[in-house]
């Protein structure tokens, strides 16, 4: 569902070993060992959704609307939404893939911003077995259109540990929003057209 996609890179730095910016010190000024550099990235990610911003803002506000496109990978564990100003998300799950060991997840969010019907911005960090392994400042604009809702998503990352395959950090990511804006688009059209459960109608006897 996700279109229109533009991704860019902030330039990376490398500095040379053994700088300070590279090492810590301990208290006798001895070499503690090497400080991992932050990659930083910034992506969005655009696509219409045949709603109205009120519809689509709903979405994120909605807690039961917003369970049905947002979940972390796995068996869900927990979760918690308050969608106000200072309040936030925390969700955690453990992922399990064959011939690995499982992996504990969690996720938290602080909203900086709200403004009904078209603007959120909320900022996020991820760990990874209780290692922070990205941090992000999240946009979402919803500006109006004729048939809908145009849904502006962008994600300013810093990546704090990498991976092991530390090229696919940001492509995963970048993969992972595209994904959930297809579950929002789907969340979306399914609460604009409910489904009528046998014996729920309205009898007009």
């Amino acid at each position: 569902m996700a279109t229109n996609t533009a991704g860019t890179r902030a330039a990376d730095t490398d500095v040379d070993a053994g700088t300070d910016a590279d090492t810590d010190m301990d208290v006798d000024g001895q070499v503690s060992g090497a400080v991992p550099g932050v990659r930083h990235d910034t992506f969005t990610v655009e696509c219409h959704l045949p709603a109205p911003p009120s519809s689509v803002f709903e979405a994120f506000a909605d807690t039961p609307v917003r369970r049905r496109w947002f979940k972390l990978p796995g068996r869900q564990v927990s979760y918690d939404h308050d969608f106000t100003v200072n309040g936030g998300e925390t969700a955690s799950s453990v992922f399990t893939i064959p011939d690995a060991p499982p992996e504990r997840l969690a996720y938290t969010s602080r909203y900086l911003d709200i403004t009904p019907g078209s603007r959120i911005v909320y900022a996020y960090t991820s760990h990874v077995d209780d290692v922070p392994r990205w941090t992000s400042l999240v946009t979402v604009e919803l500006h109006p259109e004729a048939d809908g809702t145009h849904v502006r998503w962008t994600e300013q990352a810093a990546f704090l540990t990498p991976s092991a395959e530390p090229d696919h950090d940001f492509p995963h990511l970048r993969g992972a929003t595209r994904l959930r804006l297809n579950g929002l688009a789907a969340a979306v059209k399914s609460d604009a057209n409910p489904v009528h459960q046998p014996g729920k109608q309205k009898s007009d006897g």
